[in-house]
């Protein structure tokens, strides 16, 4: 049994559960992970506060300390396998890749709402309202803006791939799922994303998951 162990919900939808898995895979780190299916039948907040303070996925158990909020534990990671670099080496880049780890975790409700994470699935034709619209647009500044400026030496936001890219790996996810227009920077952003062998391992173990999310598998078919 490992030392630490993640607590996430189901891959196929948990966004915030995906961010600390791919900085814990990234940093080499060895894991137990438990999956705790949300929107389940006799799955309640009770339940999942035995593991996570907050009530919520995900949470990170190293020994007697538990660490909750997606941000929080790749923090922890990156401080507790500092060799792995989670985040950039130069100061000006490492406070603007902070800064927009930050912005994803407190910003873009719209786009979350509008563009639900579901790996399982490509969908087509979903309604995009004008305030998801100005979420991706934002997002898509975000990623050419720290390409342009910091992206040297690698196809990630800061070259080599950091917390932040964790952060905004879901979001990627997202644009594939549902197809959604992107400029060239992030397109090959989103490309370079879903190639990462850690990515393309959730993703297969999200399609062998039992538990579904109706509301979630109901987006973009035709009478739902």
């Amino acid at each position: 049994m490992a030392e630490l162990t993640l607590y996430i919900g189901n891959r196929s939808y948990s966004s915030w559960s995906l961010r600390p898995w791919l900085a814990l895979k990234h940093a080499g780190a060895e894991f137990d992970e438990v999956v705790i299916p949300l929107r389940a039948p006799g799955v309640r907040t009770l339940e999942i506060q035995r593991h996570s303070p907050s009530g919520k996925v995900p949470a990170l158990k190293h020994g007697a300390l538990t660490i909750w909020e997606s941000l929080a534990i790749a923090e922890y990671v990156a401080e507790s396998f500092p060799d792995a670099k989670l985040w950039p080496e130069a100061r000006d880049a490492r406070a603007v890749a902070r800064a927009v780890s930050a912005e994803m975790a407190s910003s873009f409700a719209a786009l979350r709402t509008a563009l639900p994470m579901n790996v399982r699935r490509k969908i087509q034709g979903v309604a995009i309202t004008e305030a998801a619209s100005q979420d991706i647009a934002r997002v898509q500044a975000i990623w050419n803006d720290c390409r342009s400026r910091f992206g040297q030496g690698g196809e990630f936001l800061f070259g080599r791939f950091s917390v932040a890219d964790a952060m905004y790996a879901p979001v990627a996810t997202r644009f594939d799922t549902y197809g959604v227009e992107l400029d060239a920077v992030s397109q090959r952003y989103v490309a370079s994303i879903l190639a990462l062998p850690a990515m393309q391992e959730w993703i297969a173990k999200a399609k062998e998951e039992p538990h579904i999310i109706e509301a979630y598998e109901a987006i973009g078919v035709v009478g739902k």
